[in-house]
């Protein structure tokens, strides 16, 4: 039995959830233990899996470059946030011709505004062009993620019952979102089929 640390699993999230999931921990004092991001749904998240519409890419850097990529899915908008450590991604955002659909795995960052806000953002690992039909099954199978999270939030468990302490969430919003996420497939598919009618 080998002691390297395994990678976390990317887990799959709407941008309305990953939005939401503001709250961070770490399970270690360990130093390089890793950052958890806890969906409000009930799940840590280390790392996360998003597919969705590059609608706008910018470089936001002052002396270096720093490019920012605004992802759509069916339910709102991820920030991505790419820079020298991360010199694929920073290439594909810096090459890419939005709007495009693109595959993100990264993990969850949080920020407090001077406000106090938190704002919730991805530093991408990677970032792939990728099609239609990828994006339209990452829908499909978050949507899935997400309505198994919320059966499961009832059992309990421990992220359930720390998502519930620290964000009393409403699930029923998560739901109707991953219902509608699938409705909004189910729309494009009947217009495509009225175009090649």
């Amino acid at each position: 039995m080998s002691s390297a640390p395994t990678r976390e699993v990317a887990r799959r999230a709407f941008a309305a959830e990953f939005n939401d999931a503001t709250y961070t921990f770490k399970e270690s004092d360990d130093e390089r233990a890793p950052v958890f991001s806890l969906l409000p749904t009930g799940e840590r998240a280390n790392r996360v899996f998003v597919v969705g519409t590059l609608t706008e890419t910018e470089d936001v850097g002052e002396e270096s470059e720093y490019w920012r990529g605004r992802i759509v899915d069916p339910t709102g908008t991820f920030f991505a946030y790419a820079g020298q450590y991360q010199p694929d991604a920073t290439a594909t955002l810096r090459d890419a011709e939005p709007p495009a659909y693109v595959a993100v795995v990264g993990k969850p960052r949080t920020y407090e505004t001077d406000d106090g806000e938190i704002n919730v953002s991805l530093r991408p690992e990677s970032i792939t062009i990728v099609d239609e039909a990828t994006r339209s099954r990452w829908v499909v199978e978050t949507a899935e993620r997400t309505l198994d999270r919320i059966e499961a939030f009832d059992a309990g468990g421990e992220y359930a019952a720390m998502a519930e302490t620290q964000y009393d969430p409403d699930l029923s919003i998560y739901r109707d979102q991953a219902i509608a996420a699938l409705e909004s497939l189910e729309e494009s598919d009947a217009a495509d089929d009225l175009l090649e009618a």
